[in-house]
């Protein structure tokens, strides 16, 4: 960057490009939104059979075009705003020296050297002369230029000198500024095909972190969001950036955009959906590169033909276990690819009806992998119901959980037809994976007690009325989580909670639930083997004098009181038994029949604020 360039060099016009590639994202979104809501809706509802399955397929794909060039044009945005911050600080600090030295009648040449003229007493009778000096960037011959300067009787030189380092350190902070977002900006362009593969979205995570290490200057002048913020201080800081900066953090910040409680749901909806389209073209590429080193499970070798006696080859098979390790970790991928196509499949399939608009609320691929998924707008819903799933819940079978919100949202809607309904799946905490060891054990309640907490009050930040009619569901384990959330935050935005399948809340009456007892609902089938839940470990110890007490004491279960219990102190609703242990081959298929029938219209009244 030289003298010229700089002082010609309108900052703006970088943040007027950013502006337009902004543009381009949000039509972009645009376009999307309108292929998944209204396009494929309407192919849907008016065509069927095989070319209306491949022209669905096909915008499908358009919608991902549209998703990637989205992603893409916004951190081209971000980028830019960054290269324009960085060239205004050297801009700014080049204009003021010019300004300054002109100010003072210097004359400043058209490589950054500056001429001053003669000045100060008079040396040998004479006025110590002028000269031109020239900006130092290095450190020891600044110093030297400086050291000269001072010991020049021409005071005129020493502040030329000022100047002219001033203007060498802009010219050195905008060829660093240049050197450093060129390459960025180079890499942010799309494959010259039409196909938005995997790969390309594994570019997009990689071009994001490039972005935001290069970003880090310009962020630092953007107001920070608060460090462990409640969801109210989250929502102010939102509230207090402009529409470029609120673009330029979802774009190079969209994991920690997406689970900030507070924000609204359309906000989070955005960051998310682009996290879980990295994390799918990861996945793929993953699965794509394990495809390739599958083991043989066959060789020729050749044989004699005992009836002619010839040489002719046979295919054997060989020893199968190192292809059966292949396999594992093949179908573990998959696993984890069908986890992430169920949460996609909510959007391609979605009906069109604003009721059941699905909202990714919160994603990740950590540890067991965690998804927030609303059916319905939390903030715009009159009724909000928050799931909580228990034992065996993890992002790769997250199909089942996101199916029993949507269930409930439905019989919700036309049980009460005249309010509307969002209902919440929220796996945002590890879940235990067995019954037997992790199930007994309350670490994994203990640690979603805080997110869910904030998960919560934050629903109840963003609703654009102040308050929705809340509901907190809890299946099994989620029903100690829930309890705990409840028992431990006592100004909680929940109205009621329901309790299905429980094997305890951590407390041992519903008031200490911190809300009215009979807004405290609970019930378990009479054949879902939950009800054998032993009690607390350790109280059924032989030299316990309670232990033997205990086993005539039906009401006391692993996690406190059974919450279906007179001594429980809540209101039970009536469910099915349930089928018997063994139905189908399943253990426990009582355990997970509350989202059908009478069970199911219960929960939906109950959420709607009627009684069951």
């Amino acid at each position: 960057m030289d003298f010229a360039t700089l002082r010609a060099l309108k900052p703006s016009e970088f943040s007027d490009s950013a502006d337009g590639y902004r543009s381009t994202s949000d039509m972009a979104s645009a376009a999307k939104d309108r292929i998944e809501q209204q396009i494929t809706v309407a192919m849907r509802n008016a065509n069927q059979g095989e070319a209306a399955t491949a022209a669905l397929k096909q915008l499908h794909e358009l919608a991902q075009n549209f998703h990637y060039t989205q992603a893409e044009c916004g951190l081209v945005g971000a980028a830019l705003d960054g290269f324009a911050y960085d060239l205004e600080a050297a801009k700014k600090k080049l204009d003021a020296a010019v300004d300054n030295a002109q100010a003072e009648k210097f004359t400043v040449h058209s490589d950054g050297s500056i001429s001053y003229p003669s000045g100060g007493q008079e040396v040998d009778g004479k006025i110590p002369g002028g000269g031109t000096v020239t900006g130092l960037t290095d450190s020891t011959a600044s110093a030297v230029g400086r050291q000269a300067a001072n010991f020049d009787p021409n005071p005129n030189h020493r502040r030329a000198q000022e100047y002219a380092g001033q203007i060498a350190d802009a010219l050195k902070e905008a060829t660093e500024a240049d050197e450093k977002w060129a390459p960025k900006l180079r890499t942010l362009k799309a494959d010259d095909d039409l196909t938005v593969s995997g790969r390309d979205w594994v570019d997009v995570k990689k071009d994001t972190g490039g972005v935001l290490n290069a970003a880090e200057n310009y962020l630092d002048s953007v107001k920070e969001p608060p460090k462990h913020g409640t969801p109210k201080e989250n929502a102010e800081w939102w509230k207090s950036l402009t529409d470029e900066q609120r673009a330029d953090y979802i774009a190079v910040h969209p994991d920690s955009i997406g689970w900030m409680d507070g924000l609204p749901a359309t906000v989070r909806d955005e960051a998310n959906r682009t996290v879980l389209a990295e994390e799918r073209g990861a996945a793929q590429v993953e699965l794509d590169t394990w495809m390739t080193k599958e083991p043989d499970r066959y060789q020729m070798v050749h044989r004699i033909n005992p009836n002619t006696g010839e040489e002719v080859d046979v295919k054997e098979r060989l020893p199968e276990t190192e292809w059966k390790e292949w396999e594992a970790k093949r179908q573990e991928i998959q696993d984890h690819i069908d986890g992430l196509d169920s949460i996609q499949s909510r959007y391609d399939n979605y009906t069109g009806d604003e009721a059941t608009r699905p909202y990714l609320l919160g994603f990740d691929n950590k540890k067991l992998g965690h998804v927030v998924m609303s059916i319905g707008n939390p903030d715009t819903a009159d009724n909000v119901a928050t799931y909580v799933p228990g034992t065996g819940s993890n992002l790769n079978g997250i199909d089942g959980d996101i199916r029993r919100a949507e269930q409930l949202q439905g019989r919700a809607e036309r049980t009460d037809p005249t309010h509307s309904t969002a209902s919440i799946l929220w796996l945002g905490y590890d879940a235990p994976q067995s019954l037997v060891g992790d199930a007994t054990d309350a670490k994994w309640a203990d640690n979603a007690r805080e997110p869910l907490s904030n998960f919560l009050t934050g629903l109840d930040t963003a609703h654009h009325g102040g308050h929705a009619n809340s509901t907190l569901v809890g299946h099994s384990y989620g029903t100690l989580v829930a309890g705990e959330t409840m028992r431990d935050h006592p100004n909680l935005p929940v109205d009621n909670a329901v309790l299905v399948g429980s094997p305890g809340v951590g407390a041992n009456h519903a008031r200490d639930l911190n809300i009215p007892a009979d807004h405290v609902w609970a019930a378990t089938a009479k054949n879902d083997m939950v009800n054998l839940a032993p009690p607390p470990a350790g109280q059924l110890a032989p030299l316990n004098p309670k232990a033997y007490w205990r086993l005539f004491n039906d009401h006391s279960i692993m996690y406190g009181n059974d919450p279906t219990s007179d001594e429980f102190g809540g209101q039970t609703f009536k469910v099915p038994d349930g089928h018997l242990p063994g139905w189908h081959g399943k253990p426990m298929p009582a355990h997970s029949q509350y989202w059908e029938g009478e069970s199911l219209d219960h929960m939906a009244e109950i959420v709607t604020g009627g009684t069951p």
